[in-house]
């Protein structure tokens, strides 16, 4: 059996018989392959090689703008293939093109794109690019720099262009992203205008189809302006649905659980009194709340849905 010699001390390429058991009689030598055969092979041995000494990580990139030589402002193409994933690219010079090209049968136009820079994210400026024209979505130095931003993928792609700095050495430039299809991108007002009240409608979709809805109070609100957040501590006596696990047990117990959800510190979210129905999905690890109503709203919302037939899926109002 011909086995590839691709560690070390071997070629490339090179084909070497698998070495006999001591004490065994040597395998008899085999018939010399057709050249054309050989011609076939080698391109995928080569390949199978040099995928051995070179990782890829079709989700996530990392890169140096130090490989880059200092006098030349080059652009380079970063391809990604997963639904999520980060970009984290140390000191920043030239520009990045970054290629969402995602394994999924769902065509570009149903796709929408969201990115989070990280918190300490500087040194370069993202741009929505289409055929040249270029919209800016983060600006470098941005007093909020950690905003999600969201579009159709259809709008085009990230173009990561580095900035001028006098001194590269403590800059970094990095986000993640998610994609979601159509259904996902029903709670994108959630990202967009989170603060808005839902509507009627908004709100029974949200039940269909949230990561997490939940029925409970608020016990607690703490915000955090250096993350532009607010942190809202629940205490929930009904579970219908979540992922993540974010509601735990309370210690308490009385089949009561707890947990929390965050929103943009602009909302104003203040605690206050009575039962509300919580919605909202995962985005980037964390739990971020979406349509919110009083649950007495939401049983009449259902009830009218229900009268005439509206209703996208059935949930307990009692």
């Amino acid at each position: 059996m011909l086995v590839a010699a691709c560690a070390d001390g071997g070629r490339a390429g090179q084909l070497w018989p698998r070495p006999s058991a001591p004490g065994a009689s040597p395998p008899p030598t085999p018939p010399p392959l057709p050249r054309l055969l050989l011609l076939l092979l080698l391109p995928a041995v080569l390949l199978g090689c040099a995928g051995a000494q070179y990782s890829s990580d079709l989700c996530s990139w990392k890169g140096s703008g130090l490989t880059h030589e200092a006098h030349k402002k080059e652009v380079e193409q970063v391809y990604l293939r997963c639904s999520a994933g980060s970009v984290e690219w140390m000191y920043p010079t030239g520009a990045l093109i970054v290629n969402l090209r995602p394994n999924t049968f769902s065509p570009s136009r149903h796709l929408t794109v969201c990115i989070k820079p990280f918190r300490d994210s500087s040194g370069a400026n993202i741009y929505l690019e289409k055929t040249g024209e270029l919209r800016l979505l983060v600006r470098d130095g941005d007093s909020e720099p950690s905003r999600v931003q969201c579009f159709s993928l259809e709008q085009g792609g990230l173009f990561v262009e580095a900035t001028p700095q006098q001194d590269i050495s403590r800059r970094a430039t990095g986000f993640q992203y998610e994609l979601m299809n159509g259904r996902q991108a029903l709670d994108l007002h959630v990202l967009t205008a989170p603060c808005r009240p839902c509507s009627d409608t908004e709100v029974l979709l949200a039940v269909c189809t949230s990561d997490f809805v939940v029925r409970g109070s608020i016990q607690d609100v703490i915000h955090e302006p250096e993350r532009q957040e607010s942190v809202i501590h629940l205490r929930v006596s009904r579970l219908y649905r979540q992922k993540s696990r974010v509601f735990q047990p309370a210690p308490e117990g009385n089949g009561h659980w707890q947990g929390h959800v965050t929103t943009l510190l602009e909302c104003g979210v203040r605690p206050g009194h009575g039962d509300f129905l919580f919605t909202g999905h995962m985005h980037f690890g964390e739990a971020q709340l979406g349509c919110a109503p009083r649950f007495s709203d939401f049983q009449r919302m259902y009830r009218d849905a229900e009268e005439r037939g509206l209703n996208p899926c059935e949930i307990g109002t009692e």
